[in-house]
């Protein structure tokens, strides 16, 4: 049995737009309220928690440590409950949502391309997609899946196997002040690394013979699309995921310099608790990403031996 009220959704609701905007005038045009009315509603939550939210300070009000604290966490708690009112009203018509945890620049240039075909066969099904670059815990996130990439060794899960990957280096053409014979040339050009792959031009140099400490010199960009950018800027040579770019390779004006075939251990997976395995949407989608993904691989492949008898 509690021992303490729980605040009112009203109350809650006009504290998280006030500490947003850090303004009652603003939170109450948000809420079409007035602003006494959001500072009756704050007032009473501060006498209910004993806590002050806001220091008031004439025609300003400012939040208190306490308030910025409890401000994001009532802030999640909405959040939580939009998706979760959202995820029921969906069920009940005998679909739902799926929550995906995406690698940014695999979700743009591959995922969502494909996916109408998936609205397609479950009209029914939606994928809320957000971003997680690391492995994290589905037990403290809303996520119900995840595409990954590295080894499958995510605890407490189940994985399954998309595709791997080949990796190519990409340049503007004015870059190049002569054509590249050999791999170790492209070191006397500036590399750019992508932080999820830190060891990506050392492993990759290391698979055609070079082994040079100057394979990790080189700005890092937190996205493979960065990369691209600044690749395609004239700002260095990127190592990047083939599919990535080879749709736009033209338009962007990259060129590969130094053609090599290098695949590596790591791939794609779609990860998910065991434990959630049978939900609807999830295996829905599951479903259709493996034949997808084997569709694509299998293309990959063909066109792989396509080049080999050329």
């Amino acid at each position: 049995m509690r021992k303490f009220k729980i605040p009112s959704m009203g109350a809650l609701l006009a504290f998280e737009a006030a500490a947003r905007h850090e303004s009652f005038t603003h939170a109450a045009k948000e809420l079409f309220l007035t602003e006494s009315a959001i500072s009756r509603q704050i007032a009473t939550l501060e006498a209910n928690l004993g806590v002050r939210l806001f220091v008031r300070a004439k025609q300003r009000v400012v939040l208190t440590r306490a308030g910025r604290i409890y401000g994001t966490q009532v802030r999640r708690s909405l959040e939580t409950l939009d998706r979760e009112t959202l995820s029921i009203i969906a069920h009940g018509s005998g679909g739902g949502y799926l929550e995906l945890a995406v690698l940014p620049t695999f979700a743009s240039q591959w995922l969502i391309p494909r996916i109408g075909d998936f609205y397609g066969r479950s009209p029914d099904v939606r994928v809320n997609m957000g971003v997680r670059t690391e492995t994290f815990s589905f037990a403290e996130s809303h996520f119900e899946a995840a595409i990954h990439y590295g080894k499958p060794t995510w605890p407490g899960t189940s994985a399954d196997y998309l595709f791997g990957e080949e990796v190519v280096p990409v340049c503007a053409a004015s870059l190049l002040e002569r054509p590249v014979r050999q791999a170790h040339e492209l070191l006397a050009y500036p590399l750019l690394h992508s932080t999820t792959r830190p060891d990506g031009w050392t492993e990759w140099f290391a698979a055609l013979g070079v082994e040079d400490a100057s394979t990790m010199h080189g700005v890092r960009y937190e996205l493979h699309t960065m990369a691209i950018s600044a690749a395609a800027a004239g700002l260095g040579v990127a190592l990047v995921p083939k599919f990535f770019v080879s749709n736009q390779m033209q338009q962007l004006g990259l060129v590969v310099p130094f053609e090599a075939s290098t695949r590596i251990d790591s791939a794609y997976y779609l990860v998910y608790p065991t434990e959630l395995s049978h939900g609807k949407p999830l295996e829905q989608f599951r479903t259709w990403l493996l034949e997808q993904a084997a569709q694509y691989a299998a293309e990959g492949s063909l066109d792989s031996r396509a080049g080999d008898q050329a």
